[in-house]
């Protein structure tokens, strides 16, 4: 028999956060799973003791940190649905706390060389010719001269996920887009900034692609990891200074640009 949630009046005080934490005691008790539906607004405010806005503030948290999606309506598509696919939302969370200074650009380059050279290194030991011809098709897309420097990013980040997915550990693969997500908008404007310089970068970069990718196909872990780190590290070197006096940031000139 499935296990079958159960509801309990909340207490009052901060309704939404304890409702909040009403529906993530449902989740860790596994009456709650992805792809399941919440009961509808009439029925679970009364069944949690809450008023229907304390319920829907309490479901636009969840909606926002990506562990919900909510359609609004009628029909069999209606109401909030348990999802499991949070990358999205923690790279805007993430991006957010970045730019208030929660993390300084160091900490995001280190976490990025700490997921980046284990994604490498387990994808060249695992990663099956399918999920490598998936990212070897992107790194080919990336050397079209035609494509925009916002393309280029788009692609450039796909690529670095493809292979934290071929690895097999979905956390690493949440995080990797995350932590690469956090810093997007700042490595576009470092791109942007190249000018005349960016075909030249670009080559550059796709250079370093194309030889991660052979190293990963070929089965060398190891320089496959060195050579990533070095790819991250080049650009983080270049792209700010981080003013710790200050707690500011000011963009460098880019010699590098990014990974």
């Amino acid at each position: 028999m499935p296990k079958v949630a159960e509801w309990r009046p909340v207490r009052q005080s901060r309704t939404h956060e304890l409702v909040l934490e009403s529906i993530e005691e449902q989740v860790l008790a596994g009456h709650l799973k992805a792809g399941d539906r919440l009961p509808p607004e009439r029925e679970l405010a009364p069944a949690l003791g809450v008023s229907r806005s304390a319920l829907r503030e309490a479901l636009r948290v969840m909606e926002t940190i990506g562990v919900l999606v909510a359609n609004a309506g009628r029909g069999p598509d209606a109401g909030a649905r348990i999802v499991q696919n949070p990358d999205g939302a923690l790279g805007r969370l993430l991006r957010l706390h970045v730019a208030l200074g929660s993390y300084s650009l160091r900490d995001v380059m280190e976490a990025r060389v700490v997921l980046e050279r284990s994604s490498f290194e387990t994808a060249a030991r695992s990663a099956s010719e399918e999920e490598l011809a998936e990212a070897a098709a992107v790194v080919e897309r990336m050397q079209d001269p035609a494509i925009s420097v916002a393309e280029f990013n788009d692609l450039d980040t796909r690529f670095h996920v493809h292979i934290a997915r071929s690895s097999g550990n979905e956390l690493t693969s949440t995080l990797t887009s995350a932590v690469r997500e956090s810093v997007r908008s700042l490595i576009l404007e470092a791109e942007e900034a190249a000018g005349d310089r960016w075909p030249e970068t670009a080559r550059g970069l796709n250079a370093e692609h194309t030889e991660l990718m052979r190293l990963v196909r070929a089965g060398d872990g190891a320089r496959a990891a060195d050579l990533v780190e070095q790819h991250i590290r080049g650009f983080h070197g270049t792209l700010v200074v981080d003013d710790t006096a200050t707690g500011h940031r000011r963009q460098a000139d880019a010699g590098t640009l990014p990974a």
